[in-house]
């Protein structure tokens, strides 16, 4: 078998180049393992270097001194080494060195290294940026880096200073509305500071054209409560002025009557006597009723707002004054109120019960009953002291359903409640 030396000198130097390119090989693998932190890549690439880069000495040295004997005596050792043995070498070095090189260029489509993440984030639409208490940066994609540039008109060099510039909130670069989120956390012992920019442009319109419809709604809702309180306002002055109308004709009618009977015709002056008195009893029970009407018509829409219904089991004593019957009605709100929201009920019945010693109200829910022990607190607090001033109770029971009970002492020789 013919020796290295005995080939030709363009043998000689395909050989040559074949060791450089295998330098070249080895090198760029040393780079891209230590690239993705695979260091062990690294090392392994090295070694593979170590023996390339030494046939590509030798076989300069042998090309360099060919026909004297100046070569090295490792050079002349190895040039009397069959040209085929030579071959295999280089041929184990070559597979070797392309499947290393093979290897780290596929790793990254594999699996997750730095630069698969700085790609990623590159491609994000949001921007994020870490960087150390000094302010060294880390780690930051284009979006940041341009966002950055746009907002101070500088590189991002300096997180910290970059923070101080944007702080933690919303702000408005190229056209576009961006907040700002910053927090930090431990890394391997280290605390470190992370910002993200997100893109929330169409939100903010979204926002901002919501807000402008709270704000109309909120003024056509106030214009329409007016309007509401108008016709009210309205419809109760046309009911006065028909109430006075109706009073001025009846008086003058029984005016002009008692005016025109004879002082001695006793019979017709108490017929009239009787007529005024009946239409003043009239008048006052029309009062009552109004007032106890506007009252009862004001729980009702309260309920159909809760959505709740209200049931009368008989109706409400006419035995109560003006200020029991408000006390009544407040007591009937608060009841439909808190059996609406503590209870979940969805119906409220009003009972009655006259003794000789009290009326009592009742007002009964069918909603969950409550499994503690009562306390009166906010509106039942202040219910019970207004009914304590009128020498009234309250109390509140859970056996079975949850019923609040107002209670009005008798007065014994006018049958009628302490007012």
């Amino acid at each position: 078998m013919s020796a290295f030396t005995s080939l030709s000198v363009t043998g000689q130097a395909l050989f040559g180049l074949w060791a450089l390119l295998l330098c070249l090989a080895n090198i760029a693998s040393a780079i891209l393992a230590s690239v993705k932190k695979r260091f062990r890549l690294t090392v392994l690439a090295l070694l593979f270097l170590a023996p390339a880069y030494f046939a590509w000495q030798v076989i300069f040295d042998l090309s360099l001194f060919r026909g004297t004997d100046r070569a090295a005596a490792i050079s002349k050792m190895l040039g009397e080494v069959p040209a085929a043995l030579w071959l295999g070498v280089f041929a184990v070095f070559t597979c070797a060195a392309v499947l290393l090189f093979r290897y780290n260029v596929r790793y990254d489509k594999a699996f997750i290294t730095p630069g698969a993440i700085k790609l990623f984030l590159d491609r994000m639409p949001c921007g994020v940026c870490c960087w150390r208490d000094n302010g060294r940066v880390l780690l930051a994609n284009i979006c940041m880096n341009r966002l950055c540039a746009a907002y101070t008109g500088s590189q991002l060099l300096n997180g910290n200073a970059f923070h101080d510039a944007v702080k933690d909130g919303i702000v408005s670069i190229e056209g576009k509305v961006w907040r700002i989120s910053c927090r930090d956390f431990l890394s391997e012992g280290e605390r470190l500071h992370e910002m993200i920019a997100s893109d929330i442009t169409a939100e903010y319109a979204r926002t901002q054209t919501l807000e402008k419809d709270n704000a109309e709604l909120l003024r056509l809702n106030r214009e329409l409560g007016e309007y509401y309180r108008s016709i009210d306002e309205a419809v109760r002055r046309q009911e006065i002025l028909q109430a006075k109308v109706n009073i001025h004709d009846e008086m003058n009618r029984l005016m002009l009557s008692t005016t025109a009977a004879s002082s001695e015709d006793t019979a017709t002056l108490d017929r009239f006597f009787a007529l005024w008195e009946q239409n003043a009893l009239l008048l006052c029970m029309e009062a009552e009723e109004a007032a106890d009407t506007r009252a009862a018509e004001d729980m009702e829409k309260l309920a159909s707002t809760l959505q709740v219904r209200i049931i009368w089991q008989e109706a409400m004593p006419n035995l109560l004054s003006d200020k029991q019957r408000a006390l009544f009605f407040s007591a009937a709100r608060e009841a439909v109120v808190n059996a609406v929201k503590h209870a979940g009920a969805k119906t409220v019945t009003i009972s009655f019960e006259k003794t000789e010693e009290r009326l009592i109200c009742r007002f009964i829910n069918d909603g969950t009953v409550p499994n503690v022990p009562i306390h009166f607190t906010g509106g039942l607090a202040n219910l019970a002291l207004l009914a304590g001033r009128q020498g009234a109770s309250v109390s509140a029971s859970g056996e079975g359903k949850f019923t609040l009970s107002l209670c009005f002492p008798m007065v014994a020789d006018q049958n009628q409640p302490i007012g």
